[in-house]
């Protein structure tokens, strides 16, 4: 089966004297050098989760630029970007420029957002969203939709009468750069099928974490199973014309040798988790997958999401460093994918 492996780095960094990454400038660098390295072992994504107010990835877009301008073939991504702290032409701008150094390999995935380190940190940011919106989803939403339709070309913007530069086209103006292609490139982060339904409506891709909401009494997966079968239904229905591409994300480590055992052995037994999150309800948790290639292989065809999603992003422990993870990756790579016929 045709299936992108890609993998998603929170990019936590710590003092701790056990931790690779230290400082924020580390966690960066290392970022960089992992993304060339797994490019070298034909990984196929270097994806990176946003977070504010923590020792993680914040500002996505020049660690991007800056693995575009490094690498030539490795697809570069979020997974996600929170809509409810951006200014959506500002981000447009962004992602062209990021876009066009990386020849177009961004898949730039966002949503509306989780529990942060902070209570509504959107706030700080200067983003006020309705007081019948106090989560500030709606917020989220409206400026993705204002978001899709800047990259899609739309000018808006009045013409100064005598403009420092002659404009190119007449009438209203809209942001530049442009990078042709983008929009088909673009990922919405859905913890419910209403949101996934809602993401196929608008033509973006979608991502699925190990995270989703706890919808029904049934393991983790399956309810994962059923949001993209629902997506996939909406996006049939809305009369698409390409073909959309599904993510979901999992932590799974082949143990092939004494360190992966002394690292991810005690995870063998992970099982999925039910809790909340904040006046969002109640969220079930995915399990994590350890253990020999062999055992990986046979769970691993059990799991319904991940057998009808496109595309796997593998989260990694950033704090371990480049070599261990170059090292993870690899063993996916060779000891279980290629075993499950991903391609």
């Amino acid at each position: 089966m045709t299936k992108s492996i890609g993998y998603l780095s929170f990019g936590h960094w710590s003092s701790s004297p056990h931790s690779q990454a230290r400082t924020g400038a580390d966690t960066l660098l290392q970022a960089i050098e992992l993304a060339e390295a797994a490019e070298e072992l034909g990984v196929d994504g270097a994806y990176f989760r946003v977070h504010h107010f923590a020792r993680q990835h914040g500002a996505a877009f020049p660690l991007l630029a800056a693995i575009g301008a490094r690498t030539s073939r490795i697809e570069i991504g979020t997974g996600v970007i929170d809509m409810r702290y951006e200014n959506p032409l500002y981000m447009a701008e962004e992602a062209a420029v990021a876009d066009l150094i990386a020849g177009g390999r961004l898949q730039l995935g966002v949503s509306r957002g989780s529990p942060e380190q902070v209570i509504d940190g959107f706030r700080y940011f200067g983003y006020q969203p309705d007081e019948s919106d106090p989560s500030g989803a709606e917020m989220a939403r409206g400026n993705f939709e204002v978001f899709l339709k800047v990259i899609d070309g739309a000018r808006f913007a009045e013409p100064n009468p005598r403009p420092m530069f002659p404009n190119p086209y007449p009438g209203p103006i809209g942001i530049e750069p442009q990078s042709p292609g983008l929009r088909d490139r673009i990922w919405w982060g859905a913890g419910n099928r209403k949101t996934a339904e809602w993401a196929a409506q608008l033509g973006v891709n979608l991502q699925s974490s190990t995270l989703v909401m706890h919808e029904s009494n049934e393991p983790f997966h399956v309810q994962q199973r059923k949001q993209i079968e629902g997506y996939l239904e909406a996006w049939k229905a809305a009369g698409h014309e390409r073909t959309p591409r599904v993510s979901v994300s999992r932590s799974i480590f082949a143990l092939v040798d004494e360190q992966d055992w002394a690292y991810f052995g005690r995870d063998r037994a992970s099982e999925d988790q039910v809790g909340s999150i904040g006046r969002d309800g109640e969220a079930i948790f995915g399990r994590s997958y350890a253990g020999p290639p062999d055992e990986l292989i046979e769970e691993l065809q059990q799991d319904e999401a991940l057998q009808i999603a496109d595309t796997v992003l593998l989260t990694i422990p950033s704090q371990l460093g480049v070599d261990f993870n170059a090292h993870a990756l690899q063993n996916i790579v060779e000891h279980v994918a290629k075993p499950l016929g991903w391609k």
